[in-house]
C-alpha cells in the first residue's frame, strides 16, 4: 500500500487523473495546427480593431501587428515545448511504476475496468491482456487513469507556424483593404474574421454558435469602442 500512500486504488488513480489534467492546455479544447491558426487570426484581428479605435497610422498598425504575430508564436512553441516536457515526465513516471509496481498498477488496472462495468472472468482477461504489452499498458495508463490525450499532442514548431501564417494573412487581407477600398472597409474585413473563427469555433467544439458570436464580437467591439471614446474624450 505504499505505492498508494494510505488509499485505495480507485483514489490513488483519480489522484493521478488530477495530476495529468494539470499538464494539460487549459482554455479551449481545440488544439493543434489548425486552431492555431483560427485562434491566431481572432487574436490578431481583435487587437489590430483596438488598434484602430486608438487611430494609429498604417505604420504603426503594421509594426504592432507583426510584432504581435513574433509575441503570439513564440509563446505557443513556449507552452507546446513545456507541454511536452510534463507528457515525457509523466510518461517516465508510469513506466517506473510499471517496471517496479506491477501488482499496484494491476490493482489500478482490475479498480478502473471493475469501475466501467467489467466484473469476473472477464476483467481478469482484460487486465491479464493489458499486463502482457508493457507499451500498451502505459499508453492505457497515461490516458485512463491520467486522462492525457496522446493525439492531441503535436510539434511546438506546429501551431507556431500557424499562427504565422494566419497572422500573415490578416495583415495582408487588413493591408488590401485600404488599398483597395477605405479605413471602414478595413475595420469591416476584420469584424467578418473575429465572426467567421468564432462561428467555426464554435461549430468543432459543438457549441451555440449564435451565442460564441455575439459573445466574441461583443467583447472586441467593447474595447475598439472603449479605446475610441476614452481618446477622443480626454
Amino acid at each position: 500500500m505504499t505505492h498508494f500512500k494510505g488509499k485505495d486504488a480507485l483514489s490513488h488513480m483519480q489522484e493521478k487523473k488530477l495530476e495529468g489534467s494539470l499538464s494539460e492546455p487549459h482554455g479551449l479544447e481545440l488544439q493543434g495546427f489548425a486552431f492555431a491558426c483560427i485562434d491566431g487570426a481572432r487574436q490578431l484581428s481583435s487587437l489590430l480593431l483596438f488598434l484602430s479605435a486608438l487611430a494609429l497610422s498604417g505604420k504603426l498598425l503594421l509594426i504592432s501587428g507583426l510584432s504581435f504575430i513574433i509575441l503570439f508564436a513564440g509563446r505557443s512553441a513556449l507552452l507546446g515545448q513545456a507541454r511536452l516536457e510534463r507528457l515525457h515526465r509523466l510518461a517516465e513516471q508510469e513506466r517506473y511504476e510499471i517496471a517496479h509496481h506491477r501488482p499496484q498498477e494491476r490493482a489500478e488496472l482490475k479498480a478502473l475496468y471493475g469501475s466501467k462495468g467489467f466484473k469476473g472472468e472477464l476483467l481478469d482477461k482484460v487486465v491479464d491482456v493489458l499486463m502482457a504489452d508493457d507499451d500498451r499498458l502505459l499508453k492505457v495508463m497515461l490516458e485512463e487513469e491520467m486522462g492525457l490525450s496522446l493525439e492531441a499532442y503535436e510539434h511546438p514548431l506546429k501551431p507556431a507556424l500557424g499562427i504565422v501564417l494566419s497572422g500573415l494573412s490578416v495583415m495582408a487581407l487588413f493591408a488590401g483593404s485600404f488599398l483597395l477600398g477605405s479605413w471602414e472597409g478595413g475595420i469591416l474585413c476584420l469584424i467578418l474574421i473575429i465572426g467567421g473563427t468564432s462561428l467555426y469555433n464554435a461549430y468543432k467544439e459543438k457549441n451555440h454558435m449564435i451565442s460564441a458570436l455575439v459573445w466574441n464580437l461583443g467583447v472586441s467591439l467593447l474595447a475598439a469602442l472603449f479605446a475610441y471614446f476614452a481618446l477622443h474624450s480626454l
